[in-house]
């Protein structure tokens, strides 16, 4: 089959389709300006490469000649990864919504030539899909006036700001202990006491809304809460969404049990998860939080890793034609591999004769703790998970034989930031230095191979970096080298965020309320720029960037920072009360202006290595500067260099130094 015009693109989801014979077209100028020149209206069809409906309508409807020579009749096609562009992609996933219609990917929108959307959809089976194209391209022709009206109201709907949209308007009443509780309290009436996590179907583990309340739990010292928090966490852990074998997290469970996942494998979900899992092993010292963290940092080096340091994007969720076959397992095919150790291991994981999933296979979904089961087996528990380790390491050993999934190789800067953020807080739960340096080195990465002349790139493949990043991209990378300066103390991790931060107060501000644009909206003209404010799998990019100021704010004692980042806040604060389970970034940032974020300074010969030990503890909310010599950041300054000593301040005040770790950490502030 003759290649389309994707065949010069570096997305594999992109080059999946170079072979259709649909004549698909990239975003770009040269679809864009043909639509206008012949008349037509642009079918833009979005998705990625792990999504699995993506490939069956590929398969069913792109790969069909008879499908295609209808497309390329009557429509200028245009294929978007939305991985590449996810500005592309929130606003014609918000035109889908505004139409009334359920969205999700792949996502099909038709566009008048002017680029206004006037209908779409998600999947559609072949028949329908030709019945849809049949029709709209009748309507084109017939009742282009209908069209080109319902096409303007949609784009006026579009452009409506947020303040419009949700009456956004700043409230200055003061942050209050009483109100974020509050929060917590409405945002716990949706927890599942039976499963943890949200009481939704689907189950997506929303990583945002546990840091809270694990954050809440902590400063407003409610044990029960964080006991919820990590029995949520060891529902996941326990569940098929976890990879049992492997390591790593599905991107949401199709059940309310977290039993059978969506197979994929997201960089950005497991970045995060990383990062919480260290957290509540930190706060709870359950071993179990630990290994599936370390899983989690296996899975990550042995099928993320690309050989400069930094991590790709995705595993697909098919193999061998069909969603989940790598990691399934018949009974049989168990029964044969693990001989004398199988009634055990069925016991632990549900392995049913018939399969406890689709076509007589088993998803592994651990049952009974080891400890119960171990004591079942007359072991102790630490010889009954040495003898599971040599049980997992011999069917990972086969499983690897197996087809593996589709890996997409590209290199999304915000995506490693949630990895290097994850990795550096594991650095501090179990204190591997090989963790501390895999973090670095993906840091450096990006910041040589992705930052051009000041500017951030999202994506990089094949040894060049493309697509200016979005607020999402500079708003987790900034997270990271904040991050990385905790592990390492080196201030030009603190620098280089300062100097991505200022970038985007120059590029992306909107003067007008406050917030951020997800775009640069010098970069190109596109029918909206859109603002990011609710969480979705991802916080919020405006969130993240917020708290980032604040913290920024407080190393480089820069008010500009601090005063912008509390504005944005108050333009959701009300918001946040109505909806917090899709603001949860938000809410943690107002449990840090709602409890004073303690500002810590660490100095001495030992200053490091005493700081590294004090963060081995984990409490949110602060900012921590060490140096044992060179004083080069503004929250050192002062503080004699010759003794070792933790300075901890407040609220513009400062208690007396102590040299003890525990004296340090009593010494910080509660909710109250």
């Amino acid at each position: 089959m003759k290649a389309n015009k994707l065949i010069d693109s570096k997305s594999l989801y992109l080059l999946q389709h170079a072979h259709n014979p649909v004549d698909w077209y990239p975003w770009g100028e040269e679809a864009l300006q043909k639509a206008k020149l012949e008349h037509k209206p642009l079918l833009v069809s979005i998705g990625y490469s792990a999504c699995h409906w993506c490939h069956v309508m590929e398969k069913e409807s792109f790969e069909n000649q008879e499908v295609a020579d209808l497309m390329n009749a009557n429509f200028v096609c245009i294929k978007i990864d939305r991985e590449e562009r996810p500005d592309l992609d929130n606003i014609y996933m918000e035109a889908i919504q505004v139409m009334g219609l359920q969205g999700g990917w792949p996502l099909n929108v038709f566009l008048m030539p002017d680029q206004k959307p006037f209908y779409g959809g998600t999947y559609f089976p072949r028949e329908q899909w030709m019945k849809v194209l049949s029709g709209i391209s009748t309507a084109f022709t017939n009742q282009y006036e209908e069209l080109q009206q319902s096409a303007l109201g949609f784009g006026d709907s579009l452009n409506r700001t947020l303040v419009e949209k949700y009456g956004l308007k700043a409230n200055k009443s003061p942050f209050e202990a009483k109100e974020v509780i509050q929060i917590s309290r409405k945002l716990m009436e949706g927890f599942d006491r039976q499963w943890g996590g949200m009481n939704r179907v689907p189950k997506f583990p929303m990583p945002a809304i546990w840091d809270f309340l694990l954050d809440m739990a902590i400063l407003s010292q409610q044990k029960d809460l964080g006991e919820d928090v990590c029995f949520t966490l060891r529902k996941i852990g326990m569940g098929g969404i976890y990879d049992q074998l492997g390591g790593g997290f599905c991107r949401y469970s199709v059940d309310g049990e977290w039993f059978a996942p969506h197979f994929e494998k997201m960089l950005y979900d497991n970045g995060q998860l990383l990062s919480l899992y260290a957290k509540a092993f930190q706060y709870s010292q359950d071993p179990f939080f630990k290994e599936k963290g370390e899983e989690t940092i296996a899975w990550l080096e042995n099928e993320m890793l690309d050989k400069e340091g930094a991590f790709y994007a995705a595993l697909d969720a098919d193999s061998e034609g069909r969603e989940g076959k790598y990691y399934t397992w018949t009974f049989n095919e168990l029964q044969s591999l693990l001989a004398d150790d199988f009634d055990w291991f069925a016991r632990l994981y549900g392995v049913k004769a018939g399969g406890n999933w689709e076509s007589g296979e088993n998803i592994l979904f651990q049952k009974p703790e080891y400890g119960e089961l171990a004591q079942s087996l007359g072991l102790s528990e630490a010889d009954f998970i040495l003898k599971l380790k040599e049980v997992k390491r011999k069917l990972l050993e086969f499983r690897n034989r197996r087809e593996r999934p589709g890996l997409d190789d590209k290199i999304i800067s915000g995506w490693n930031g949630w990895v290097i953020d994850g990795l550096s807080q594991a650095f501090h739960a179990f204190g591997n230095t090989a963790i501390k340096d895999r973090a670095i080195k993906a840091g450096e990465f990006i910041w040589q191979q992705m930052v051009q002349e000041g500017e951030l790139f999202r994506n990089f493949k094949n040894g060049e970096a493309y697509t200016s990043a979005f607020l999402e991209d500079y708003a987790a990378v900034i997270k990271a080298y904040i991050s990385l300066y905790t592990i390492s103390f080196d201030s030009k991790w603190l620098y280089r965020a300062d100097q991505l931060a200022e970038r985007v107060l120059d590029r992306f501000l909107d003067k007008s309320d406050g917030l951020f644009y997800f775009n640069d909206p010098a970069r190109e003209k596109l029918i909206a720029d859109k603002k990011e404010v609710f969480d979705n799998v991802i916080p919020a990019s405006n969130s993240v960037m917020a708290r980032n100021l604040h913290q920024l704010g407080l190393y480089f004692y820069k008010e500009n920072y601090l005063s912008q980042a509390e504005k944005m806040l108050q333009m959701v604060q009300d918001l946040l009360h109505q909806e917090p389970s899709f603001l949860a970034n938000w809410a943690n940032f107002y449990l840090e202006k709602a409890t004073p974020t303690a500002e810590i300074a660490v100095t001495g010969p030992e200053a490091q290595e005493k700081a590294l030990t004090f963060l081995n503890t984990y409490r949110p909310n602060l900012v921590l500067s060490a140096s044992k010599g060179a004083i080069n950041l503004p929250l050192l300054l002062d503080k004699p260099p010759e003794k070792d000593l933790f300075y901890v301040c407040f609220n513009k005040s400062c208690k007396q130094p102590v040299s003890g770790v525990t004296d340090a950490l009593n010494q910080l502030p509660f909710l109250t």
